[in-house]
């Protein structure tokens, strides 16, 4: 009997400790002025995205990697055999060292008739020959009209100098040729202009390209867009930087893009605008994925509907209802839902009116009837 008299009063103090479970929030409904909206299909697409193609023929002599590597800015993506052009190179290499020596020695043949015309290291014979022109001919002939020695030695220093701009020239064209290779070489190698993501390859190792032909689709994954063409009537209230709702396809979680770009030109044929919108950084989509946006119709007037915290939501099958609140009822109501004012907030079509007061995070097992 003292047993049985101990585990009730155990029973009941742990009764009394137990918490008391705690009311159920409530929200009361109210009007928000809504203009009317129109949604529109866009695609998401990278940020930034380039289609690299070749620049020279040749065979494809090695591709960094796959679709979906990530890659630095300016590592070689893609590379032509270049084996043929650092062979030209060579020559032309060879050709300038030779223009740079005759340049050298027409110099020094123009120095030494500068400052030694006719020196004795041309003459034999110690010279003799040479000291007799010098002090007995060219003065004779001068004297007999047979000649003029200024204007031999002028003519000689101006061949000399004519030697000196021709091997320049010869030089110059060579370091141009090596330039123009060297260009050439470095059109062999496609790097990446930032740091990307292979999107695809255009191209395999092996394959003999001739320029103009795409070999790689690089994009910048980091940061991604919604690109959606909006009627031009509709253009009109959308400015850059205004922020609207959209959904993805991979999530029906409705998220927040930024007008980003608005095009200046309208498509002649399709009479739409091109228009991208920024999405938040990290968000799980990708290139080519479906996407949503609404655009506010400027032409159409406001419409006054009550808002509801979404988390108020309880579903029946595929129908949405909220639990309404009575005196001391609780009902469920069947309502159709609106368009979602932001990630908390969604409007009702029908089902609900202002002053209405509904349950918010209702209990998984909370229904209809008296409240206890």
């Amino acid at each position: 009997m003292l047993r049985h008299v101990i585990k009730i009063l155990s029973i009941a103090g742990m009764c009394h400790c137990l918490p008391a479970l705690a009311e159920t929030a409530t929200f009361v409904v109210e009007e928000l002025a809504i203009g009317s909206t129109i949604t529109l299909g866009g695609t998401v697409v990278p940020y930034k995205e380039v289609t690299l193609t070749a620049q020279m023929p040749g065979r494809v002599e090695s591709i960094a990697g796959e679709e979906g590597e990530h890659f630095a800015k300016d590592t070689v993506l893609v590379k032509i055999d270049d084996a043929e052009l650092l062979a030209k190179r060579r020559a032309a290499y060879a050709e300038m060292m030779n223009a740079d020596a005759a340049l050298r020695n027409a110099g020094v043949q123009y120095s030494r008739e500068l400052w030694s015309p006719d020196s004795m290291s041309r003459a034999s014979g110690f010279g003799l020959p040479n000291l007799f022109d010098q002090y007995f001919s060219k003065p004779a002939g001068d004297v007999l009209g047979q000649g003029d020695s200024q204007v031999e030695r002028r003519a000689q220093l101006h061949n000399f100098g004519t030697q000196i701009e021709q091997a320049r020239n010869a030089l110059m064209r060579a370091q141009s040729q090596i330039e123009q290779i060297d260009t050439k070489i470095r059109d062999a190698r496609s790097k990446a202009p930032f740091d990307g993501v292979i999107l695809n390859k255009l191209a395999e190792v092996g394959d003999t390209v001739q320029p103009g032909m795409p070999l790689i689709k690089f994009a910048d994954m980091k940061y991604l867009q919604v690109e959606v063409d909006i009627p031009a009537r509709l253009v009109t209230g959308v400015k850059v930087g205004d922020k609207m709702p959209a959904k993805l396809d991979v999530s029906d979680t409705p998220i927040e893009v930024r007008v980003a770009q608005i095009f200046p030109m309208a498509d002649p044929q399709r009479h739409t605008v091109k228009v991208k919108c920024d999405l938040p950084v990290g968000t799980r989509t990708g290139p080519g994925q479906y996407a949503q946006i609404e655009i506010k119709d400027m032409n159409a007037t406001t419409q006054n509907l009550p808002v509801i915290p979404r988390s108020s939501l309880i579903w029946r099958g595929s129908l949405p209802g909220v639990y309404v609140r009575k005196e001391d009822k609780r009902e469920l109501r069947l309502i159709r839902l609106g368009r979602d004012i932001d990630d908390k907030n969604v409007s009702v079509l029908s089902g609900l009116k202002p002053g209405d007061v509904i349950e918010v995070n209702p209990n998984p097992g909370a229904t209809s009837g008296h409240l206890n």
